[in-house]
């Protein structure tokens, strides 16, 4: 049991005054801990302890000094990977053998990345001038950062946005999603022993009233935020009324295009569904449309289905589990929904399609194939945040960028071919952000990330993940 009570501002834990909210197991029910609500006056307590450390001590490091306290807080992490690994595993519910790296090891990635790239990063230039003379170009920091995270990869995603933000000189104040703030809040503890200045980072927890205190405090200046499309829109529209910076990574609903000299060996077939099943099927970046050449149809459909259908589903704890639970009920109420009326829309069920035998306990979703969709049934166009995949037939290359580029989401894809020129021909013809070459999804925390469409705005990863923190002044001589 962990109880985290209260606001962690300044380097310490305020009593708060807010409701708790109680976190369960999405696996069991079972009660893991303990947050506060964070009531806005507490928002507003932590925004500006980040307001004091951005003009406080924190002022007085340089990029390389910066760098350096990334590097101790990637050190911090990683010392406690383990305990941190486990805390995800009974919160978010990733299976035990995956927790270490969707969790602890790509946060250290992200952490490490920003360590080099503010080091390196050039936040002074001096240019010469068009009309003569000289420019000289300031890279600041943008100031107080109010990240909004979500509850499918808390950790990860705060890491990702606050590493780059330090590495800028900016302070942050981190919102984690009420169904998963436990490991967040011991994310202090970490913060504690990296030596960070106080106030440098902060944790506020709390539900939709709580974030909208942060987004629209007048002392943040710049909301990132990762979740769906709809809260994203609402942030943005908050965000304009005041003129407030923001970046927003939102939803998707990504292709994966096997072209027709595809080999489905192990290799393709584990990456395809290693592509959809990671983290339970609640990753953004899922490739949950599976474009298939329709000389080849059949033959993906068998593939797929054998594979999918010997997952073992169950207690997220068990390193033998491939899949565990969804967040909560609604979660697995909402992917139960579209399964449903994509079979009544003429869908086929190749395996899964319901509630798991022997787990009466969990919001458990059995791995579902669905052969026979169509691009423009709502399955093949929403985004289900579970472990279904559709296959859609398609005619030819042509046909399949149309059909993979059909979409409100613009965030990721795939295209899987033994002829790596032919794949990045197709996959340059893809309107989103990232695109993988016969691999299941990732990131590398060295190049940016983001989408287009309704994917959302800005950029994380790389040099252009920093410069989203930044103001930039020039100075003409």
């Amino acid at each position: 049991m962990r109880t985290f009570d209260g606001v962690y501002a300044a380097g310490a834990w305020h009593p708060g005054r807010g409701n708790r909210i109680e976190v369960t197991s999405p696996g069991t029910g079972g009660v893991l801990g303990y947050v506060s609500e964070a009531t806005s006056e507490e928002v507003g307590q932590a925004v500006d302890a980040a307001r004091a450390a951005l003009h406080g001590d924190w002022a007085s490091y340089s990029p390389p000094d910066r760098a350096a306290a990334l590097g101790r807080l990637a050190d911090a992490l990683e010392a406690r990977k383990n305990d941190f690994a486990e805390l995800f595993s009974a919160e978010v519910g990733t299976p035990r053998r995956a927790s270490s790296f969707v969790h602890i090891i790509s946060a250290v990635g992200a952490l490490r990345a920003y360590e080099k790239i503010g080091a390196d990063y050039a936040f002074d230039e001096v240019r010469p001038s068009m009309v003569g003379g000289e420019v000289h170009v300031r890279g600041l920091p943008v100031g107080v950062v109010g990240a909004i995270l979500p509850w499918n990869a808390p950790l990860f995603t705060a890491c990702l946005k606050l590493a780059p933000a330090l590495a800028a000189g900016c302070t942050i104040v981190l919102k984690p999603a009420p169904d998963a703030p436990l490991a967040v809040s011991l994310f202090s503890e970490v913060i504690e022993q990296a030596d960070l200045p106080a106030g440098v980072v902060n944790i506020v927890s709390g539900h939709a009233a709580t974030g909208e205190a942060l987004v629209t405090h007048p002392g943040v200046d710049k909301i990132s935020f990762t979740g769906s499309t709809a809260v994203g829109a609402r942030i943005g529209a908050l965000c304009a009324n005041d003129i407030r910076r923001c970046s927003l990574e939102l939803g998707g609903k990504s292709a994966a295009i096997l072209l027709d000299d595809v080999v489905l060996d192990d290799k393709t077939i584990n990456g395809l569904v290693g592509g959809v099943m990671g983290n339970n099927g609640q990753v953004c970046l899922s490739r949950s449309r599976i474009l298939a050449p329709r000389s080849r149809y059949n033959d993906v459909i068998a593939a797929l289905g054998d594979a999918v259908g010997a997952l073992v589903v169950g207690d997220p704890s068990d390193r033998a589990t491939d899949v565990g639970p969804l967040i909560n009920a609604a979660a697995r109420d909402r992917v139960e929904r579209y399964v449903t009326q994509a079979v009544d829309e003429g869908a086929c069920v190749v395996v899964g399609g319901s509630r798991p035998e022997n787990l009466d306990t969990g919001w458990y979703v059995a791995p579902t194939v669905l052969a026979n969709v169509d691009n423009g049934m709502a399955v093949a166009r929403e985004e289900l945040f579970g472990p279904v995949v559709v296959v859609i037939p398609y005619e030819d290359d042509n046909d399949a960028v149309a059909l993979a580029n059909d979409s409100d989401y613009g965030l990721g894809g795939g295209v899987w071919s033994p002829d790596t020129a032919r794949a990045t021909r197709i996959a340059e013809q893809l309107r989103v952000g990232a695109v993988s070459i016969n691999s299941a999804p990732s990131m590398d925390c060295g190049a940016p990330f983001g989408g287009f469409k309704k994917s959302g705005l800005g950029r994380e990863g790389g040099p252009e993940g920093l410069t989203e923190y930044l103001e930039f002044q020039s100075i003409i001589s």
